[in-house]
């Protein structure tokens, strides 16, 4: 398939999984700008192996079922919902942390919900066995990003923002699709992977670099609500006679795209 064919944005959109991610927010001991959480993928997942992303995952059939159960109106707000359970359960089976969740459990209980977790596969019986009852309203809606590519597998993601607060918390790396979790700052995260010491693809990039604008969680969360969330198709177009990967220019995001050849795509 032809570069362009798989990047023009008024072309067919092929079908895509839909997944969720969460960006994790902690406010830093020392001051400066606020910490993210990123995990490390195995070099052995087929999508993103080996790069820093932040927790998530694809949505799976039990996310809709308990969506319905919570009572979703209609097939978006399903889709939606659906989507934010989803990004609690992957953030739980990641990394130990329980978010979205309203009893705002302690270490020992959120550990002993991700083992429930990993032996059922489910995160309703979960909440109802320790119960627990769902705060997904926590969760700010951030960004959306669909590529177009059609030689590897699509996913429709959503991002969400989250808000641990306070600092000091105890992770727990999965061990099997995940290698290694670490905290940093947005700009730290760019920095790092400007020395190759992490991979990152090309909408963890744009993000991140998005995330450097903002010195708290409260100004990621006014600017999410001053700029709502649309899908994000990158495409191709040429720049100084090079072809670049590019994303629309107003869309909430500093920079716009970067050399088709740089751009890490998973």
């Amino acid at each position: 398939m032809d570069l362009k064919d798989m990047f023009d944005p008024e072309g067919e959109l092929p079908p895509a999984i839909p997944a969720a991610t969460l960006v994790i927010f902690r406010r830093c001991e020392h001051g400066g700008p606020p910490q993210l959480l990123m995990v490390q993928r195995s070099k052995t997942m087929r999508f993103a192996g080996g790069a820093a992303v932040f927790p998530g995952g694809r949505v799976d059939d039990a996310d809709r079922v308990l969506a319905q159960k919570l009572g979703a109106a209609d097939a978006d707000a399903e889709e939606e919902m659906a989507a934010r359970i989803a990004a609690v359960r992957e953030t739980l089976e990641e990394t130990g942390l329980a978010l979205g969740v309203a009893q705002r459990p302690d270490h020992a209980a959120a550990l002993q919900a991700r083992a429930m977790l990993l032996e059922l596969g489910e995160l309703g019986p979960v909440l109802d066995a320790l119960g627990w009852t769902l705060a997904l309203d926590s969760l700010v809606p951030f960004a959306r990003w669909r590529p177009k590519h059609r030689e590897i597998r699509v996913f429709d993601t959503r991002f969400y923002l989250a808000d641990l607060g306070t600092g000091a918390v105890d992770l727990q790396v999965d061990d099997t699709e995940n290698t290694h979790l670490f905290w940093a700052s947005a700009a730290e995260a760019l920095a790092m992977a400007e020395r190759d010491e992490i991979k990152v693809i090309y909408p963890t990039r744009r993000n991140l670099e998005r995330l450097a604008l903002f010195g708290s969680f409260a100004d990621a969360h006014q600017h999410a609500q001053d700029v709502p969330v649309r899908m994000i198709t990158p495409f191709m177009a040429e720049r100084d006679g090079a072809p670049w990967l590019l994303i629309p220019d107003d869309a909430g995001y500093p920079v716009d795209g970067e050399p088709l050849e740089m751009a890490s795509r998973g």
